[in-house]
């Protein structure tokens, strides 16, 4: 049972959920393209934290978090990701402001 809870099993596993909730946002239509790049883009992180955390224990017996270089470059995927998304409805705010000033 500890196995199944290991966290990269939970890693993976999380995979599936954020599948499902990519594919029901995009189906909305109502979630602002730049913003649905970002939750996209969420998936480029996954793809890069993976070989970088088998890199980490292959090279440097240890894990991803431990390696400050390697992990930091990983992370910048997240951060992008995470400023997408921002900016996608930043973009939305501020055009229903500017819609609301000039009524």
């Amino acid at each position: 049972m500890e196995a199944l809870f290991d966290k990269q099993n939970l890693f993976a596993m999380s995979l599936f959920p954020y599948l499902g909730f990519l594919y029901f946002v995009t189906r909305s239509g109502q979630t602002p393209r730049l913003a649905l790049v970002g939750f996209y883009f969420l998936l480029v992180f996954v793809v890069v934290t993976i070989p970088a955390g088998l890199y980490a224990q292959q090279v440097y017996g240890a894990e991803l978090a431990n390696i400050d270089w390697l992990h930091g470059s990983a992370e910048s995927f997240l951060t992008i990701s995470n400023i997408l998304v921002v900016l996608g409805f930043r973009q939305v705010v501020v055009q229903r402001q500017r819609e609301t000033s000039e009524k």
